[in-house]
């Protein structure tokens, strides 16, 4: 059963049109009453027919004459008095998930909405300062984390054995998850701040991301090799944050590709990077689901927390961008916004 929704506009349309209406009815009795007398003492058909259209023409039209009018100019009025409601709704419905400092500009909405506006606005300044102490908190926990972690794998370095290597393994995994959280935090905390970028060659810095990942993809029996089509535009952004993107999309492409395969990086000329990989491909369906946080696709690392893809995602967002998938060539791809 579908819930009736109140209506501000519709409570008073029909409230002013029964007081209209009410008061035409009145009037119209009250001049009826005034005049009865005399149509009493009529007794001839045609004086008392005379009488009562000339009360119609003098009486009745003109009221209703000036009542239809009322009706559109209270109709009127009340849509203009409503209208700043609409646009701060409008400007609302505008704003993105990833926009901060989100407030109802209560400039032009009438007194009696002000109260109400400025307690939203109230509980909007209190989730903001909420969810700007989560951040903070994360990051400031990582931010302990690192020492006794990287403490913990100078110990381990000097253990060997199957137990000592599983351990390894484990302390790594925590350092990459941590890692993560920082640079989640950081791009949070780049968006909000609105901090200074930088000027990048995409070619450039493939090509670095490339060479310092390409050990580690050779000793996991996989090929790498960087592709550069055409002229690559720079992009404005932070160098570090979107080499960490590209890595965490190498790394996806790397466990997906059977052995003695080859993961490509192609720069088409145009300001994206793409990946190719010899997995199956993503859907746009898939990739939706798989850059929600704790989401982790099939492939997933074991000793990964699910953020990878994630965070490339949240990369993107704060560039400007986005992260598509190509799953006729399998790929996915680093879509930015050009520099200006």
């Amino acid at each position: 059963m579908q819930r009736h929704t109140p209506s501000i506009f519709r409570s008073l349309a029909r409230g002013l049109a029964i007081v209209v209406s009410g008061g035409t009815f009145l009037l119209l009795a009250a001049v009826l009453l005034e005049y009865w007398s005399s149509f009493a003492a009529m007794s001839a058909p045609d004086a008392l027919r005379a009488a009562l259209r000339e009360m119609a023409e003098h009486v009745v039209l003109p009221v209703l004459a000036l009542a239809i009018p009322m009706m559109l100019a209270i109709h009127f009025v009340m849509r203009r008095a409503l209208q700043p409601l609409a646009d701060a709704t409008e400007r609302l419905n505008a704003v993105s998930d990833q926009d901060r400092n989100i407030r109802i500009d209560d400039a032009n909405l009438p007194a009696e909405i002000l109260p109400f506006t400025t307690a939203v606005n109230m509980l909007l300044g209190r989730l903001e300062q909420s969810a700007a102490q989560q951040e903070a908190f994360a990051a400031d926990v990582a931010h302990e984390l690192r020492t006794p972690l990287a403490a913990m794998l100078l110990e381990l370095d000097g253990m060997e054995g199957e137990q000592a290597a599983r351990l390894k393994g484990d302390v790594a995994a925590m350092r990459r998850l941590i890692n993560q959280l920082m640079l989640l935090a950081q791009m949070d905390a780049q968006e909000a701040a609105a901090t200074a970028t930088d000027d990048i060659d995409l070619a450039e810095l493939a090509g670095d991301v490339i060479a310092r990942i390409a050990p580690m993809v050779i000793a996991e029996g996989r090929m790498i090799e960087l592709l550069c089509e055409a002229l690559v535009p720079h992009v404005r952004g932070r160098r570090e944050a979107i080499g960490a993107a590209l890595r965490n999309l190498i790394d996806n492409a790397v466990r997906v590709t059977p052995p003695a395969g080859t993961v490509r990086v192609v720069l088409d000329g145009s300001a994206s990077v793409r990946v190719a990989d010899g997995g199956p491909g993503l859907s746009a369906e898939q990739l939706a689901a798989l850059v929600q946080r704790t989401r982790r696709a099939d492939h997933a690392s074991p000793h990964g927390a699910g953020l990878g893809l994630a965070i490339v995602q949240r990369i993107m967002q704060v560039h400007g961008g986005c992260l598509r998938t190509d799953p006729d060539r399998r790929s996915l791809i680093l879509d930015f916004a050009p520099k200006a």
